[in-house]
């Protein structure tokens, strides 16, 4: 495995949020990490990254325990996360936001970020105050990329996005995957996760209570309703460009 989370406890303050979480992802796998608001999923991502530091149990990241490390030497070693507010820089241009996250050895350099997304292209000399919500996305998880990512973490990448625009996402993610890059992703649009995923985990009250595979989660609409109180057929809600 590329990552394995096992056992972790996370708090804040004396809030026990996260209590025994465990999940695992694979060479090029996609997994999704699902659940009701306030469950414990953003926590989650961030704990592996070490913005929340847990008390108790194991993150291993190929092979190594990194639990308790700061934020910046996991981001170096090659974790990265996409945050649900993006945290683009408004005032620079598209290319500039890019470029200044680039790394030589980077499999991914800035003309493989445009081939992925042509919208930025278009849009490299606008600042980012000037895109679309949906522009702004991808342009937070181009520039993930060329950090040189092993794992890419994405909260809640296509919430408030319009259909359209979501299935672009979804394709250009497609891509990403196709390329070999390990993925976990929190996303509340259950259409998407099963788009993408090959597996989905469901975390209740910081406690992981389901794992599976794609096809046993689609087919089981009783887990689904359940633990998300939604079916997978439930249609999108419209949205205008966030």
């Amino acid at each position: 495995m590329i990552l394995e989370v096992r056992e972790v406890h996370a708090y804040y303050g004396k809030s026990h949020i996260l209590q025994g979480v465990s999940l695992e992802v694979g060479p090029g796998e996609l997994v999704t990490l699902l659940g009701r608001n306030g469950a414990g999923k953003t926590t989650t991502l961030k704990t592996i990254v070490g913005v929340v530091a847990p008390r108790g149990g194991s993150i291993r990241f190929m092979g190594k325990d990194i639990a308790g490390l700061p934020a910046y030497r996991i981001a170096a070693g090659g974790i990265c996360l996409v945050p649900e507010h993006r945290g683009i820089f408004r005032l620079l241009s598209v290319e500039e936001n890019l470029t200044m996250a680039a790394r030589k050895d980077s499999p991914w350099q800035l003309d493989d970020v445009y081939r992925i997304f042509p919208r930025l292209k278009e849009r490299r000399k606008n600042g980012g105050s000037q895109l679309s919500g949906g522009e702004q996305q991808m342009l937070a998880i181009g520039r993930a990329l060329m950090t040189h990512p092993k794992v890419l973490m994405l909260d809640e990448p296509v919430e408030g996005l319009a259909p359209v625009i979501v299935e672009e996402i979804v394709a250009q993610l497609t891509q990403i995957k196709k390329a070999g890059m390990p993925i976990i992703l929190v996303e509340q649009n259950l259409a998407v996760c099963t788009q993408l995923g090959d597996r989905h985990y469901i975390i209740e009250q910081g406690r992981i209570v389901h794992c599976a595979g794609n096809a046993e989660f689609l087919a089981d609409d009783s887990i689904k309703d359940r633990y998300l109180g939604v079916n997978v057929s439930t249609p999108t809600p419209q949205a205008d460009h966030k």
